[in-house]
This record gives C-alpha cells, structure tokens and sequence, in this order.
C-alpha cells in the first residue's frame, strides 16, 4: 500500500502535468496507447476493499449507536416520516392531519420510499399514533445506511482518482468524521439520501472514465496489431461500444433528482464533464479532430446516460403515485393515462413556483457564502435537563443538543483547498481538480441566484464530498512524489497526519453536541464558539 501517488506517470500525478502531444506526434512519444491513456491502479487490491471497508464500518458503527436518540420526531423528521408512512400504506403521501385523502409535498418521493422500506422492517408510527416495532429506528435506520455507504463509496472513487489506497481512506475517513454529515445520517430527513447518490454518481463517472480510456487504448491496440485504423478512426478515434458505468450514473442521478430536484445542476455538471474528459481522451489517442470524433462517436451514449436515463429514473420515482388513484392532483383531469401526466405536470410546475417563492424567516436560516465558514448551524433539537433529571448531574443545569455542524477542520481547510484545485487546474489541467471545482460549483453556486429564497446550512451536504476531495488532493501533493528526498516525504506525511489528528479530534470534541448527550451547560457553552452558532 502507497501513501502517495507518486508511482503514477507524472501526467497523472497533478503534480507536474506536461503538456499533452499534439495529435499528429501522439504517436511519436513512445509509449503504448495503454501507457498514455490508462495509468496502473494500485496492486493492493485486497487491502484496497478493506481498508475503506474498515473506515465505512467504523463510521457505520458511530452512525448507528443510539440512533433512537432523541425519542420521537424532530426537527423535519414531522413531515417526512408521515409522508415516508403514506407511501408504505398507500403509495402516495397521505394528508397527516386527517389520516386520508392527499398530502401536498414539495420533494419528489424516492427518498421518502427509502425510509418507507426501513419503517416497514424496523417500525413505525401510524396516521393515528400508535407506535409498531421501533419507530426511530424505523425511519432513522435508511439514513444511516446511506450515510456509511457514502463513506465506502467516496473512498473507492478517491482510491480510483488518486490511484492511492492512503489517499482513498483519508478521503473516507473525512467524510465519516464530519458532523454535517453525521447528524443528516442520524435524522429522517431528505438530504443524506441526495448527497449519497451524488457520491454514487462521482464514483461511476470516475469509473467510466477508466473504462472508456481503457476501451479506447484497446481497440487502438487491435488497430495496430492489423493493418492499421481505417481513415475515420485516424480522424475521429475509434467508436467505444456500450458504456455501462456512465449507464449507471445516469441511475445515480435520475434517483437523486427523485430525493430533491437541486440534482439537477449535478447533472448538468457531471454531463459537461463526462462530454469533455471523452474529448481529451481522444486527443490524447491521437485523433486527429478528438472534438468532432467525441461528438460523432461519443455523443449518442452521451445522450443515452447522461439525459435519458437520468430522465427514465426520474421518472421512475413516481411510479406509486401513477399506479395509485389518491395521489395530489392525480385524477385532476380524470384517470386516463395523459389525464394523469397533465396532472402531474401541473403538480410539478406548482411544486417549482413554491420553491421559487419560499421567503419565509426561520431562526436558523442562512446564506450559502455562509455554510463555507459554518456561520450559522442548525440545531434540530435542544433540551436543558435539570440537575438529578436525564442523567445530568451538574448542579447548574445541563445541556442536550442535536446540532448540524459540519467539522471546522474539513470544511475551512475544504475551502481553502478549493482555490488550491483551481491553481492545480490552470497550472496542470488535472482533471482531478476539475472534478473537484465542478461538482462543487454545481452543488453550491446555483443557491447564490435565489439570494431572497430561504436556506438552511443542510443544503450545501452535497457540496461536501467535493470539499473532502479537495482536501485529498491537496494531501497527495502534500505527501509527494516517491521519489523525493525522505526529509520532504516525511515533512508531508507528517503535515497529512496531523491534519487527520486535527479532524478526528474535533470530531469527537462536538460529538457530544451531534448526538444528542447530556453534558453540563458549561460544557456546552465553550462548544458555542460563536454567536451564529447558539
């Protein structure tokens, strides 16, 4: 196992990116189409599973002890549970305050069905109060799950981008040891379930990316081995075949529009992105017109995983509410099948002009350029138990506390990172860094066109994996190339290593705070570190 990506060609490294032949003298640099286009991935395939294994357990394992801490519902948890329990029972959202008829929601409902399936196993509360099974766990439990699958999932993406087994679990290990991402795992709200879906989509775009180098440094193989490439393939590169991991992000991505629509500007991102890396993979190969050969051969797959399937899974999320009579405007123009899409348009261009009307004030609401300094948290639950009451046993009172704080060392230093990715792309053009500064730009920016809209720090979740791989880019850099000199290798693993001890420190100093513990009143006091944040 290597802590650096120092093994790699430099051209992979991000360290010191030449700049890439032209396409006419690709040919002439000696190396192999497999050389240019597919540098090696790391050897330790068994220990680079179980490395992010044992850093998604662990996180698992934090996610769910006392996860049926606080009792009952809080914060959001009062809407999407009851609507997660309409799905379960009738297949569309039921209005809670009356136990029938529709409910009116604003969010699509495949992150509601998601924690339908873990109330059906583990327990749930019905329309008229009566508790089965366990409820909390019932509709905390898919939470959790999703949570600690995000974990294991960014790992493996990190591994595969930075061909490192270190650098794809300290990867890992930062989003485990978030508190943002920790409390909007141990919470049945919406969130945890589009920040991982957009996890899922990164990794199978990353993925895709391999698989389409390595399709085309393979039939740039065979070509050679014959008679040589026809005339098309010298101009446009060769055509590449199914791509099923690009297939497979466009599922990603069509279910996480199906959990909140503000995956939208992710897809967008991530098409822009698969459509450009297919151009600089053929100029790479040495096409000839690497931009017309990506839209000529590229383009149909392009269109197939990128729009229309995101669009068919979308699509898919509803499927209750069209196979159902009772869902809100669903028999508005009758039961016949296009009665029942006008209705659901409707209902979707009434759901658009909610959110672009939403200006009501909250306490805890926030501007985006905020979250990036964790101005002003959320607290989703607060207590103060009295000496001798809930274990609290400080004269002057205790403390009890659900807060979505992020971790200050993950997301200042994410931030900072951010413009690091920025110089590493203009001065290198890695594509690593671009990864970074698009999915991050397509999960954050979008909120700074609605400045009078009502936002809470939970919205920039998804903008958070793209901050930890900043973070791990920048940790690669630190670390260095395998072949500088031990006093620069330890320099940069010792930086990298205290940094590590820094998050996980801080993660279990606010824990106390985003797990719901009674901790005397001072003791909570000095976790306010600022205003904004009580």
């Amino acid at each position: 196992m290597t802590a650096t990506t120092a093994h790699l060609p430099r051209s992979e490294t991000g360290a010191s990116e030449p700049s890439r032949p032209e396409p006419a003298t690709a040919a002439r640099t000696g190396r192999t189409p497999h050389e240019r286009l597919c540098p090696p991935m790391p050897g330790d395939r068994a220990v680079g599973w179980l490395a992010p294994l044992f850093v998604a357990v662990t996180a698992g394992i934090l996610r769910f002890w006392r996860i049926t801490e606080p009792r009952g519902l809080y914060f959001d948890e009062v809407y999407y549970v009851k609507d997660a329990w309409g799905l379960m029972t009738a297949g569309y959202e039921i209005n809670s305050k009356t136990c029938d008829g529709p409910a009116y929601v604003v969010h699509p409902p495949f992150g509601k069905w998601l924690m339908a399936a873990s109330q059906w196993l583990f327990g749930y509360v019905d329309c008229a109060g009566t508790p089965h099974g366990s409820p909390e766990l019932g509709w905390r439990f898919s939470s959790a799950l999703a949570g600690t699958l995000a974990v294991l999932v960014l790992a493996r993406a990190a591994r595969r981008m930075f061909r490192s087994t270190v650098l794809g679990c300290f990867a890992g290990l930062l989003l485990s040891m978030d508190g943002l991402e920790f409390v909007q795992s141990r919470i049945g709200i919406l969130d945890i379930f589009l920040m991982t879906g957009i996890v899922i989509a990164l990794a199978c775009l990353v993925h895709d990316r391999d698989d389409g180098r390595r399709r085309l440094a393979d039939r740039l193989d065979r070509a050679a081995a014959g008679a040589g490439p026809p005339p098309a393939d010298r101009r446009f590169g060769p055509r590449l075949g199914l791509r099923p991991w690009r297939l497979a992000m466009g599922v990603a991505l069509g279910a996480s529009m199906g959990v909140k629509w503000s995956a939208l500007y992710t897809i967008v991102g991530f098409a822009a992105l698969a459509l450009a890396w297919d151009v600089g993979a053929r100029r790479t190969a040495g096409a000839h017109s690497p931009v017309l050969g990506a839209l000529r051969r590229d383009l149909p797959g392009w269109l197939t995983g990128c729009v229309a399937v995101p669009v068919v899974t979308f699509l898919a999320t509803w499927t209750g509410w069209f196979v159902t009579d009772g869902g809100w405007y669903r028999d508005r123009y009758g039961h016949g099948f296009l009665a029942a899409w006008h209705g659901w348009w409707d209902y979707q261009m009434e759901v658009l002009h909610f959110h672009e009307g939403l200006s009501d004030s909250h306490p805890f609401r926030s501007t985006p350029m905020s979250w990036l300094v964790l101005g002003r948290p959320i607290a989703y639950f607060y207590s103060s138990p009295a000496y001798g009451t809930e274990g609290c046993t400080a004269v002057n009172g205790c403390s009890r506390e659900v807060i979505a704080l992020g971790n200050p060392a993950v997301w200042w230093g994410g931030t900072a990172a951010l413009v690091g990715s920025l110089a590493l792309w203009v001065r290198a053009r890695d594509w690593r860094a671009a990864l970074v500064l698009v999915g991050f730009g397509s999960a954050f920016l979008p909120w700074l066109l609605f400045p009078s809209r009502t936002m809470f720090f939970f919205y920039a979740l998804p903008s958070l994996p793209f901050l930890v791989l900043g973070l791990t880019a920048m940790a690669g850099l630190a670390l260095g190339p395998r072949d500088a000199s031990e006093t620069r290798r330890l320099a940069g693993a010792l930086s990298v290593g205290v940094y590590t001890v820094i998050v996980v420190l801080l993660f279990a100093y606010f824990y106390p705070i985003l797990a719901a513990e009674v901790i005397p009143y001072s003791s909570w006091r000095i976790r306010m570190w600022f205003p904004g944040w009580i």
